[in-house]
């Protein structure tokens, strides 16, 4: 059974940074691309970030291209989001998700999501 546990959510202050985790079971890790979303009140849910099994290749959304990176650390299992000069519009639930490929995230194909983290952005 897979299960992607994410952690490290919270309130912050506009220009600050938060690093959320997302920590992977129940499948080989390496064999799979993972991705993090978003999704606030009244908006649908969105991409923010993908990487790809080797770690290699990166894809990131426009509002958070140069703030953002996402890695992962095979060893553990884990997928991570680095999240530098947070805005209030960066204000929601962040999910983790694992899919084949990184065109897969992009594409929100996604065969298993976290339960999600809050992240909260005050101006």
């Amino acid at each position: 059974q897979v299960q992607l546990v994410e952690s490290g959510g919270g309130l912050v202050q506009a220009g600050g940074s938060l690093r959320l985790s997302c920590a992977a079971s129940g499948r080989t890790f390496t064999s799979y691309a993972m991705g993090w979303f978003r999704q606030s009140p009244g908006k649908e849910r969105e991409v923010v970030a993908a990487i790809d099994r080797s770690g290699f290749i990166t894809r990131y959304a426009d509002s958070v291209k140069g703030r953002f990176t996402i890695s992962r650390d095979d060893g553990k299992k884990t997928v991570y989001l680095q999240m530098n000069s947070l805005r209030p519009e960066d204000t929601a639930v962040y999910y983790c998700a694992q899919t084949t490929t990184v065109a897969g995230v992009l594409r929100s194909q996604i065969d298993y999501w976290g339960q999600g983290t809050q992240v909260t952005v005050s101006s």
